[in-house]
């Protein structure tokens, strides 16, 4: 066999191209079941983030079951669905109508009070931003919030993932009175005493712009499921009030 020849120096890089493809395919494969875990674990994390729990990444399993209590599925009416909530990629979702998109949502209970963790995906400057806010349990005020992103700025728009600009958000609102009004992340700064706005990020304009976008345009996803909820609630007070007062006039009469 001539080694100098073309057509073997052609068929060498050939087979050397297939075993190198079909070594990356098999190490591709092999890992694939641990990629999966550490992205499992991350969203976790970020999740329990969301309602001011830190934790490993190799013990988030553990107290994510602690914390988390439901798991539910809407859809674009607020009614339950069929489906696992945490499998659900927003990614895919926003590419459909939303009357067909599926909207998972979160429940955690702390300290005895519950959370309502909504998931947020969105756009940024050079591309994807993403997070989680949870509400409390009036489905108004901010319990909590954690964002991120996959190549803003470093220094301006990736600061979004920096507890500076996320903490802010804690005791915001969402509704004034029964008008739904969102976040807005305010260029130089929110007005004092707005409780539907924080301070953008010096020099990250269109990031904190993309950020407003993205909070208004999912949570008004839930708004027929917050409203629902909310009507329900304030129909059980109601009812527990006649009921205090019924048992208290009772008292009285005897």
């Amino acid at each position: 066999m001539n080694v100098d020849s073309n057509s073997y120096t052609f068929g060498f890089a050939t087979m050397m191209v297939v075993i190198v493809a079909a070594l990356l395919s098999y190490a591709a494969i092999e890992l694939k079941p641990f990629q999966d875990t550490n992205i499992e674990l991350e969203k976790q994390q970020n999740i329990l983030s969301s309602i001011g729990v830190d934790v490993q990444r190799d013990l988030a399993k553990e107290v994510y079951s602690k914390y988390i209590k439901q798991e539910i599925v809407l859809n674009y009416k607020g009614e339950e669905v069929d489906g696992d909530a945490f499998e659900i990629e927003l990614k895919k979702e926003l590419k459909k109508a939303n009357s067909d998109q599926v909207l998972p949502l979160f429940i955690s209970n702390v300290d005895g009070f519950k959370q309502y963790i909504i998931p947020l995906r969105g756009k940024g400057l050079w591309g994807p931003i993403w997070g989680f806010i949870a509400l409390e349990e009036d489905l108004n005020t901010v319990y909590g919030a954690v964002f991120d992103h996959k190549g803003e700025t470093p220094g301006l728009g990736a600061e979004i993932n920096q507890s500076f600009f996320q903490e802010p958000f804690i005791g915001k609102s969402i509704f004034d009175g029964e008008t739904f009004k969102s976040i807005r992340v305010v260029k130089g700064g929110a007005p004092e005493g707005d409780n539907y706005a924080v301070d953008g990020i010096s020099g990250g304009t269109i990031t904190s712009d993309g950020v407003t976008d993205m909070l208004l345009e999912r949570l008004n996803m839930y708004l027929p499921y917050i409203t629902r909820l909310k009507t329900e609630m304030e129909e059980e007070k109601i009812i527990t009030e006649i009921d205090s007062a019924l048992i208290l006039n009772d008292s009285l009469i005897q």
